[in-house]
């Protein structure tokens, strides 16, 4: 049944247009490389022209257990949805409780009042409504996927840096309204570009910290924008899978290495690869010496060169 329902609530957004552009999460047609690429189109055309940008990347704290059921319900209802689906949306998060067991030891039965359910089939529909006003009014470049939430935009004049500052003090604002908390120590600043002032923002009272480098949706985005850094971190990655497929795996055929291969190393390699693609020549040869490694793993293959495997 909650199938039928996401069905339903997906055809409505959809056709209504109701879920901005700005969320990448859980939306047909868009994805973690699409996210990556959007924004940082945006941003890298701007550092090419000799801007300063900062980017500031938010996180909130406990996100899916703080969507308060009666705030989730008006939305529905400000959204159009039809009377039998919010009913339907209401009864199915009413009345749920919680307990805690520790060693056997059991606490009392406590209702839940707030908190989307998560590994749901609906969860993430509900999540993306309840959010998706974050981003009225802003005038920076904003971009979600489902909750990870980044913030760009020119940083050359005090000017520029007084408009992210506004868009911080509303997003704060709305969060607010939301009954959602920004986890402020998690919140950090990336500067970016030539002659950059590396501005203080703070969210409240609390000011937020600068980054060099940052986990973007599963890719290192460093201060530089040269992904040697995510190059790095890919190689790792891949050499220590290789070395427990070494250590592990007894056959060295093809039939066996290949598929151990195509399963558990190339992914890493090819996550999100058109956005951060190696340019520079070290990087390139860092990622060559992955499937050299690999290649030289298959029996038969071992003493031939690696344009000959």
């Amino acid at each position: 049944m909650e199938q039928v329902i996401k069905e339903i609530i997906c055809k409505h957004l959809e056709g209504g247009k109701v879920i901005g552009n700005s969320q990448h999460g859980f939306v047909k047609n868009k994805s973690c490389q699409i996210n990556l690429i959007a924004f940082f189109d945006r941003i890298t055309s701007l550092v090419d022209k000799g801007e300063a940008v900062d980017v500031v990347y938010l996180d909130f704290s406990k996100e899916f257990d703080t969507v308060l059921y009666d705030i989730l319900i008006n939305k529905l209802g400000k959204y159009n949805l039809d009377g039998a689906t919010i009913r339907w949306v209401h009864n199915w998060l009413d009345n749920r409780t919680q307990r805690v067991v520790i060693n056997g030891s059991q606490s009392f039965w406590k209702g839940i009042t707030s908190g989307v359910p998560q590994g749901s089939v609906l969860g993430p529909a509900l999540f993306n409504i309840f959010i998706n006003n974050l981003d009225i009014g802003i005038e920076s470049t904003l971009i979600k996927f489902a909750d990870d939430t980044k913030l760009g935009g020119v940083a050359t004049n005090l000017e520029d840096r007084v408009i992210i500052q506004n868009d911080l003090d509303k997003l704060e604002k709305c969060s607010e309204v939301n009954r959602m908390k920004f986890n402020k120590d998690k919140c950090k600043v990336l500067h970016l570009g030539r002659n950059n002032q590396f501005h203080k923002y703070r969210m409240g009272s609390d000011c937020l910290g600068r980054s060099m480098a940052e986990r973007d949706l599963g890719v290192t985005v460093n201060h530089k924008l040269n992904m040697s850094e995510q190059c790095d971190a890919v190689a790792k990655k891949a050499n220590m899978i290789l070395g427990c497929i070494n250590r592990c795996v007894v056959s060295r055929t093809r039939e066996v290495i290949l598929p151990f291969y195509s399963t558990l190393v190339r992914p890493q390699s090819e996550y999100c690869v058109q956005f951060w693609a190696a340019h520079f020549k070290k990087d390139v040869e860092k990622l060559e010496r992955v499937q050299r490694r690999a290649t030289r793993m298959i029996k038969s293959l071992e003493n031939m060169t690696y344009e000959g495997r």
